[in-house]
């Protein structure tokens, strides 16, 4: 019989996987990488260290399938990646329980506020130039009418009888929120930029949608901005927007009651650059994983799922996040 190639060895890639967690700087990196996705110089200013030495130890998790890349134009982000492919993934699911216990530290903490500061200076300074010609933009991509029906045939499977408030994150026009104010006693739309938040308003006021509450939000931390014990949440076409679409995640678990829905409608993860100038998008759309693994991370299961092909080559997912008890 003939010996085993050493690349395809269980002992070599064990061992691997086990120098790429015998670090503490790359447990730190593991740490922060939980709810986010960063590009190589952000971590690098995180931890303060040069970018070589940064794309070093990146690699090493790589090549131990401890991180999972993807590319945003010319540049390339890092997530986590998910322990459920990998041929250690007990060990890989103990090892992330273990990092996730750990405290970040205070200037690791500081960075990573002003990194995602500066990604939501970004955003608004983009829908506050744009704001009038924002819809003509979308369409571009996808317009209202290309998902409505499958986001409110999503709604209608999983609204269940606790009908007392739902919020809409980035309501847009506010078409949406046509759908949401017949069936909820109060309707919550929240968005970070007044001139946004101006063009649901008319929608709101033609309509006469009485039960409807705009709001002015700082950033992504709703539960600031919220009291608990929402019944639903929906993001139409917003999270490819949001700097930190993790954060998000994060909020609405503190603001949904236990066994609310949380409703996601966004790109599948795409390579078409000029939608970050053209309609002002900070991701590329997302792989499903990777809103998996926020939403996890985050304390929701995932349940209902729809995917959809549009004709100018781009794809669409409704993904259902249950708040778990």
């Amino acid at each position: 019989m003939s010996a085993k190639s050493p690349e395809f060895d269980p002992a070599d890639g064990l061992a691997a996987f086990l120098k790429a967690a015998g670090d503490p700087l790359r447990v730190q990196i593991l740490r922060v990488l939980a709810q986010d996705s960063f590009g190589v110089m952000e971590l690098a200013s995180l931890f303060d260290v040069k970018q070589s030495g940064m794309s070093h130890h990146l690699k090493l998790l790589a090549h131990a399938g401890l991180v999972a890349t993807r590319r945003e134009g010319n540049s390339i982000f890092y997530r986590r990646a998910l322990a459920g492919a990998s041929p250690y993934a007990a060990l890989q699911e103990s090892l992330y329980r273990q990092v996730d216990s750990l405290a970040c530290e205070a200037p690791v903490l500081a960075r990573l506020e002003q990194i995602r500061s500066e990604r939501v200076i970004s955003s608004q300074a983009f829908f506050n130039d744009n704001s009038d010609k924002f819809r003509s933009q979308q369409d571009l991509i996808a317009s209202y009418p290309v998902y409505a029906e499958q986001v409110t045939e999503m709604l209608q499977q999983v609204i269940g009888d606790a009908r007392q408030s739902a919020l809409e994150i980035g309501p847009g026009e506010g078409e949406f929120l046509s759908v949401l104010s017949p069936l909820f006693e109060q309707v919550w739309a929240i968005d970070i930029n007044q001139a946004m938040l101006d063009q649901a308003a008319k929608r709101v006021e033609q309509e006469q949608l009485a039960n409807v509450t705009l709001k002015l939000v700082a950033g992504e931390n709703l539960s600031q901005a919220l009291a608990g014990g929402i019944d639903m949440a929906v993001a139409n076409m917003v999270l490819h927007h949001v700097p930190s679409p993790a954060t998000v995640f994060q909020s609405l678990a503190q603001v949904l009651r236990a066994d609310g829905s949380f409703i996601v409608t966004d790109l599948c993860l795409h390579d078409q650059n000029w939608a970050r100038e053209a309609c002002g998008d900070v991701w590329l759309g997302f792989d499903p994983d990777e809103l998996s693994q926020w939403a996890e991370a985050s304390g929701f299961s995932v349940g209902k799922n729809i995917y959809f092909a549009l004709r100018n080559g781009f794809q669409i997912q409704v993904r259902q996040f249950i708040k778990c008890r």
